[in-house]
């Protein structure tokens, strides 16, 4: 049986991360590597699966966490970044405030966030927020600002009005730049999270593992980030397939480009 060529990517892809899991764990074990620099993949998996019952409130806390904070992102993303793309004077005006408040590191902004709203969720879910705004706003506002003009005077010249010419070719022609930021942006969305749960939270990942280094408990500090990594995977390839359906003749012209 032919394997197609995304199977084919997939499987090399599993290798080579297999590969490394495995390298990792013998060179653990040749050097003699300490626990507590360097636990092997095993000790890891073992404690994640191990305290995996005391660990599911707090993957879920922090999962539905950045869920929310994304979600509010992605809206207040998706309209200033259609503001941004469609005005070349509220582009003047809001991408250097935009790019001035994404520089700010947001290990800054968090305790301002417990400062005013105390301690808890709501500070992870403001810190998640900002943390995935800038690649949506971004990613949106370059798609319809590189509208190919061509396509938007022959519209015109049969008629079309502007609302017509931006659902039809201006807002199509944005979804790979829409879906292309939010799988960068759920990313980002867990590093806000787990960042403000490390500074002001009594449930979620990032809890676990300060208590976890606190007791020089590395391998359940490496089990959170390892927690971390499957569910930042699973949403990308989530948000993959449902770019692939809706954008799917982007991939296509892709595909045939490397045909």
């Amino acid at each position: 049986m032919k394997l197609s060529r995304t199977t084919i990517e997939h499987l090399k892809s599993a290798s080579f991360i297999l590969l490394l899991f495995v390298f990792w764990q013998v060179a653990c074990v040749v050097f003699e590597v300490s626990p507590i620099v360097l636990p092997k993949p095993s000790a890891i998996l073992s404690t994640l699966i191990v305290n995996m019952p005391a660990l599911w409130p707090h993957i879920l806390q922090t999962l539905l966490t950045t869920l929310v904070g994304f979600f509010f992102g992605m809206v207040i993303g998706v309209a200033l970044g259609a503001i941004v793309g469609i005005s070349r004077t509220a582009y003047n005006v809001a991408y250097p405030l935009l790019v001035g408040f994404s520089s700010i590191p947001k290990v800054a902004v968090v305790p301002i966030f417990v400062l005013w709203f105390g301690s808890g969720t709501l500070p992870a879910v403001l810190t998640a927020l900002t943390t995935c705004i800038f690649p949506i706003v971004v990613n949106v506002a370059t798609g319809l600002a590189t509208t190919e003009p061509e396509m938007e005077d022959v519209l015109k010249a049969l008629g079309a009005s502007r609302y017509q010419v931006l659902r039809n070719v201006s807002l199509p022609r944005t979804m790979p730049y829409f879906f292309a930021s939010l799988k960068v942006a759920v990313t980002l969305a867990f590093v806000g999270t787990v960042l403000s749960e490390t500074v002001a939270a009594n449930r979620g990942i990032g809890t676990v593992m300060m208590m976890a280094t606190a007791s020089f408990d590395v391998p359940l500090a490496f089990a959170g980030l390892f927690a971390l990594a499957i569910l930042g995977i699973l949403l990308y390839a989530v948000f993959a397939v449902i770019e692939k359906r809706i954008c799917g003749w982007a991939t296509r012209k892709q595909d045939l480009a490397m045909n």
